[in-house]
């Protein structure tokens, strides 16, 4: 599997590597991309490894550039690993016409409507191929694995985390569309992947999930939002994922930030403490 993989760049960063990857992608059926920062430690073993999904319109290289996460990475000895947010060239007529849907916008699911179920199938990728090179041709750890994500990525660490369990030990968020059967992103999302079946959107909807669960997390959920984002009241309805977590007896903690928007800026500065989050849970 290994000589599947085609080094866009590599460079030497906090004493570990930042790696950009190519590879072709037999889930995708297209070449995806991918980014991986391995720390120090992983000359010695495997390390923990967490998964980062990101938002809309961005790409592999979004958290790796923006987000400041490798300093402290390197110091708790996590392997941080972050796909696209979606097949690029699929050729799916219309996939380019809009910046919340299609290309930039694969939502960390498996489309069931044609054209788009050829190739946006993100939930297999993340969750089978992407975590399957990370933990054997990289030196990721599967028993020690987490994921975390912002916005639609926040979306896609929620629901994968509760729709495979036993993969993540543990998971996060950056403000996440937190109910998206209910919001303009999701139903636009949900509909055009979907289609119409709402009973299918429930599937994807992480407080539809967390709703029906038992405690999938008993360590704790830890979610950060900035209450001056522009999107909160209309797209992340966090206060439904709350609720559905007081119905499933799940620890959460919901952290409302007063005068923090939507970017990166935002998650930089709670960065550390979501990593330090994973850390003591993934070193158990």
């Amino acid at each position: 599997m290994s000589e599947n993989l085609e080094v866009i760049s590599r460079h030497r960063c906090f004493e570990g590597t930042q790696t950009f990857y190519k590879h072709a992608s037999g889930t995708i059926g297209l070449p995806m991309r991918f980014s991986v920062f391995v720390p120090p430690q992983a000359e010695q073993g495997r390390v923990p490894v967490l998964f980062y999904l990101a938002g809309l319109t961005c790409t592999e290289e979004t958290f790796m550039i923006k987000a400041g996460a490798q300093r402290r990475a390197a110091e708790l000895g996590l392997m941080l690993v972050s796909p696209d947010t979606s097949p690029r060239g699929a050729g799916v007529p219309g996939e380019d016409d809009d910046w919340d849907f299609g290309t930039g916008a694969g939502f960390y699911l498996d489309a069931r409507r044609e054209p788009w179920s050829k190739h946006y199938r993100m939930e297999s990728y993340v969750t089978r191929e992407l975590f399957e090179l990370a933990t054997t041709v990289l030196p990721g750890d599967p028993e020690r694995a987490g994921i975390f994500g912002h916005s639609m990525g926040g979306h896609g660490a929620l629901t994968l985390a509760l729709r495979h369990p036993g993969r993540y030990r543990s998971v996060s968020a950056f403000a996440p569309i937190a109910a998206p059967a209910r919001c303009p992103w999701g139903e636009k999302a949900f509909s055009g992947y979907l289609g119409d079946d709402r009973s299918q959107w429930a599937e994807h909807d992480a407080s539809e999930l967390m709703a029906r669960a038992s405690m999938p997390f008993p360590e704790g959920i830890l979610i950060d939002q900035g209450l001056a984002d522009n999107f909160l009241e209309l797209q992340l309805y966090p206060e439904a994922f709350e609720a559905a977590c007081q119905q499933a007896g799940q620890p959460l903690t919901l952290r409302r930030h007063e005068g923090y928007d939507h970017g990166y800026y935002f998650i930089s500065t709670f960065m550390d403490s979501h990593l330090e989050f994973h850390a003591r849970q993934l070193k158990k």
